[in-house]
């Protein structure tokens, strides 16, 4: 069966790559990334399968401080994680401009702005709320760490630097694990059913640290962002629901935490 043609199909490569070639590629963008976060969660997963007590009691911490009582090592810390993280897009840009395309054939810049911003804002309204409530009855079913969004310390950086460690993991996950996954899937032959399969499992394993609920809920929210960046033919919308996302859940509990009885704390 042949596969999809898909978002970014009909720029062709000045220079056709084999498949050898593209398959190398796209491990190594994989073990440098997402990739490598996948088996690093699973490895946290069995560990905290294996501690005595229910997943509900253990936590899994995003956003800590890296220099405690030191806040402006702590900010260079921060900073240097965040664009560090940025490097595998900077590979994948590379290896697309090669091609002679780069980020926009997988719809990745500035061309159409509104359309991005008022698609991804409606994506992350109706994802934002279902995602709470499987969240929380995930980990009232023992199914699911408590997740602890962010426990920096109470310093004037505290929320830009939030804000930019949830756009950092909107481009590296959407850029990666749609765009240039899915790309590259097709032109390795996968069918198009089976390429959403493998974007959406590769979702789910890097948040398997989260718990077995962070595995399944991730992996749902990975065929609904394959299935609007395939009828929109951009990952745009999909880094700016991501973004709003994660800045709900990162400043949202950095307001809230400890402050209403819904929202379970470490």
């Amino acid at each position: 069966m042949q596969a999809e043609a898909g978002p970014g199909a009909d720029s062709l490569p000045e220079r056709r790559l084999s498949r050898t070639t593209l398959r190398n590629e796209t491990l190594l963008v994989l073990a440098l990334s997402l990739g490598a976060s996948g088996v690093s969660a699973l490895i946290s997963f069995v560990g905290s399968v294996t501690e005595p007590g229910g997943l509900k009691d253990q936590a899994a911490t995003l956003n800590a401080s890296a220099a405690p009582g030191r806040p402006w090592l702590d900010l260079a810390w921060q900073l240097f994680g965040i664009a560090t993280a940025l490097v595998p897009v900077a590979l994948v840009a590379h290896f697309l401009l090669r091609e002679g395309a780069g980020l926009r054939v997988l719809g990745f810049d500035r061309t159409r702005p509104w359309f991005d911003l008022g698609r991804g804002a409606a994506v992350a309204a109706v994802i934002g709320s279902s995602g709470i409530a499987f969240y929380l009855a995930a980990r009232g079913l023992g199914f699911n760490l408590t997740v602890v969004p962010e426990a920096l310390p109470e310093v004037w950086w505290k929320y830009p630097v939030l804000i930019l460690s949830a756009l950092q993991n909107s481009i590296l996950e959407e850029v990666i694990v749609v765009g240039y996954l899915l790309r590259r899937l097709n032109q390795l032959g996968w069918t198009p059913g089976a390429a959403m399969a493998g974007s959406a499992v590769l979702r789910g394993s890097y948040h398997l640290y989260q718990g077995i609920g962070g595995f399944i809920g991730n992996m749902v929210m990975g065929v609904v962002f394959v299935y609007l960046y395939r009828r929109w033919g951009r990952v745009g919308p999909l880094v700016v629901a991501h973004t709003l996302l994660d800045i709900g859940a990162f400043v949202g509990y950095a307001l809230l935490a400890g402050k209403v009885d819904w929202l379970p704390t470490a």
